[in-house]
């Protein structure tokens, strides 16, 4: 565990709280991001963070040039996202409904 992933993943509930049910748990060096159980998001072990990708959402994902996270279906937060607080939650709800 990193002072960057203890950070981020603290930082990414702060951002994420108007969602209600999140929380974080230590994994694989970083943090995974979870609501009501069901893990949507994580951040590695460097603080980058990413969410979950389905079928609804892949493309979103794909056209903002988001890099994939190896091969888990995880992409990374693009910066512009995580400055506009109205785009990052419903980024977040998306991938929140992957896990339904």
């Amino acid at each position: 565990m990193t002072p960057d992933s203890v950070d981020a993943a603290s930082v990414l509930l702060d951002l994420l709280a108007p969602i209600g049910g999140i929380s974080s748990k230590k994994m694989f060096g970083g943090h995974g991001i979870f609501k009501d159980g069901k893990m949507f998001g994580m951040v590695d072990s460097s603080g980058r963070y990413f969410l979950k990708a389905g079928d609804a959402n892949r493309a979103m994902f794909e056209a903002a040039g988001a890099d994939k996270h190896g091969r888990m279906p995880y992409f990374a937060i693009p910066q512009e996202v995580l400055e506009d607080h109205a785009q990052l939650l419903e980024w977040a709800r998306s991938a929140i409904a992957t896990t339904r």
